[in-house]
């Protein structure tokens, strides 16, 4: 492929795991380090959500295990069946805000008791969930998305890909800011290793630093951590300080259950409301935007083609999948690809699809292994913020790279890319500086589902990037500008039999496109 990045490792493509030890090690290594990287993102989201839910810490144990188990069940459908790409499938924070609306719902707060409170809470999250995901569903499998898709371009994709990183810049630095005497020692210890100590091979001829820079790094800033904390070094602290930088205040270990197995509607039956299922859509379209740009980063770290839009299609039908499974176990959010995972591809240099089906049986596993998946979850924020200001920034790399195949000595591409970069960082920011702590947001009419809809909507950076960038690129000179737009190395991926290679990346196993035919 013309312009492909020219540095990931298959190991799917190497010699049979089966038949070298060395390589079961590694690629066992390199899974468990995926595994570790989204953790950040799993309890997070339930450490915001569920306390204002009226949940306890136990509670909050218990969502972080269900929301950890069904994304290794959806990691496992994804590279199975969906794209085939090497992404980690992770709740997403773009359900936030309709979560928020339903949280503040008023029949629900007049519930006195926090557990039952946080209960019926849960449930309707779940009835909103199970309703919005046939959205991605019908898209998905009708292939209206793979429809949609063909007015993508190298020019309109490449801000929408980079807004994916650089529109998650809250969760980096001012994150690991909170905690700077671990974060920024986590920060300079990767990049050391990751870039200037790649090439440095203690052990025969496995470069470690560079292939496994977040396991190494994580390991010894976390030890550094609980010294921090054994020490009484945090003594006295505000409480932000104490909860970003102590190993012992999320309370996970203490609550955790040594054993316990998720499984459908545990929290009960889900209930429906329209206003909920509503808002909840908002969430599932920017997802479904976020992933979209996620697949297109995650293929071209692992010199895979551009998803042709069947498979495109195909990958969002199973997302949808994902969020149907979600409302039905009840995670308390949806699901999205992970972002710092793709740009793990990218770091590491390894882009595998078996990496990822064994990182997911290790969701499964210590989700229902409740105080060892507890232990690992317990990793201070701020080591985690330090590696999304690398991850994301590669990822926002990635996109621009995409520019490569364009013309940027034309004005009409220089105003497009311009102006839905800014917008696409400036409206969100304005939309997010007016989402007070009542979750009332810019849109404030008495329409509450309303509200919720247009502020997921534009607080999304992919999101008005898509919307300002395809919108310019297919209404802006377009016949006249094709070459410009990077169209002729574009329109062959376009269709899975456009390119031969398409079908050794993307074709279904077990001999299913028999059964399923590509178009």
């Amino acid at each position: 492929m013309s312009g492909k990045i020219q540095y990931c490792l298959l190991i799917d493509r190497m010699t049979p795991v089966l038949g070298n030890l060395g390589i079961v090690a590694e690629t066992i290594m390199l899974a468990f380090q995926n595994y570790i990287l989204m953790l950040g993102t799993s309890v997070m989201i339930p450490s915001l959500l569920v306390p204002a839910m009226g949940g306890s810490d136990g509670d909050k144990a218990r969502v972080i295990q269900t929301l950890l188990f069904v994304a290794g069940i959806n990691t496992l459908l994804q590279a199975l069946f969906g794209t085939r790409l090497p992404a980690v499938v992770g709740g997403s924070f773009a359900y936030v805000i309709p979560i928020a609306y339903i949280i503040n719902d008023s029949s629900l707060q007049r519930i006195t008791d926090r557990q039952e409170r946080f209960i019926q809470t849960m449930r309707a999250i779940q009835g909103a969930l199970i309703v919005a995901s046939s959205i991605q569903i019908i898209l998905g499998y009708s292939q209206v998305w793979g429809l949609f898709s063909r007015f993508f371009s190298p020019l309109g994709m490449a801000p929408v890909v980079g807004l994916v990183g650089l529109g998650l810049f809250q969760r980096g630095f001012p994150l690991l800011g909170n905690c700077v005497e671990i974060g920024i020692p986590m920060l300079l210890l990767v990049i050391g290793l990751s870039q200037y100590l790649k090439h440095v091979r203690p052990f025969r001829d496995v470069p470690i630093f560079e292939r496994f820079p977040v396991l190494i790094c994580v390991t010894i800033i976390w030890i550094y951590s609980v010294i921090l904390t054994a020490g009484g070094a945090y003594r006295g602290k505000p409480t932000t300080t104490q909860l970003s930088c102590r190993t012992d205040r999320a309370n996970l270990i203490s609550t955790a259950p040594w054993f316990k197995f998720p499984y459908p509607l545990q929290w009960g039956p889900p209930t429906f409301s329209a206003g909920h299922s509503f808002a909840m859509m908002s969430a599932v379209l920017v997802s479904m935007v976020e992933s979209t740009a996620a697949y297109k980063a995650a293929s071209r770290l692992a010199i895979a083609t551009p998803p042709p839009a069947y498979v495109l299609s195909r990958g969002i039908g199973w997302q949808g999948i994902g969020i149907l499974l979600d409302g039905l176990f009840g995670t308390g959010t949806g699901s999205t690809i992970s972002v710092e995972n793709v740009g793990l591809l990218g770091l590491t240099r390894v882009g595998s699809r078996r990496v990822v089906q064994i990182s997911a049986g290790f969701m499964i596993f210590f989700s229902t292994l409740g105080k060892f998946g507890a232990v690992f979850a317990s990793i201070p924020f701020p080591i985690f913020a330090a590696l999304y200001c690398i991850l994301f920034g590669l990822v926002a790399s990635v996109g621009l790279s995409f520019l490569q195949f364009t013309n940027m000595n034309c004005m009409r591409n220089l105003i497009i890319i311009g102006l839905s970069l800014f917008l696409g960082i400036s409206v969100p920011q304005f939309f997010n500086e007016y989402w007070n702590p009542q979750h009332q947001g810019l849109v404030h009419t008495n329409a509450g589902w309303f509200n919720a809809f247009l502020n997921t909507i534009f607080s999304s950076p992919a999101m008005v990037g898509l919307i300002v960038a395809v919108f310019l690129d297919n209404t802006l000179e377009v016949e006249k500008s094709k070459k410009d737009r990077g169209m002729p190395w574009w329109v062959k991926f376009r269709t899975f039999r456009g390119d031969n290679r398409n079908e050794e990346f993307y074709t279904l196993p077990f001999n299913l496109n028999r059964f399923f035919p590509p178009t």
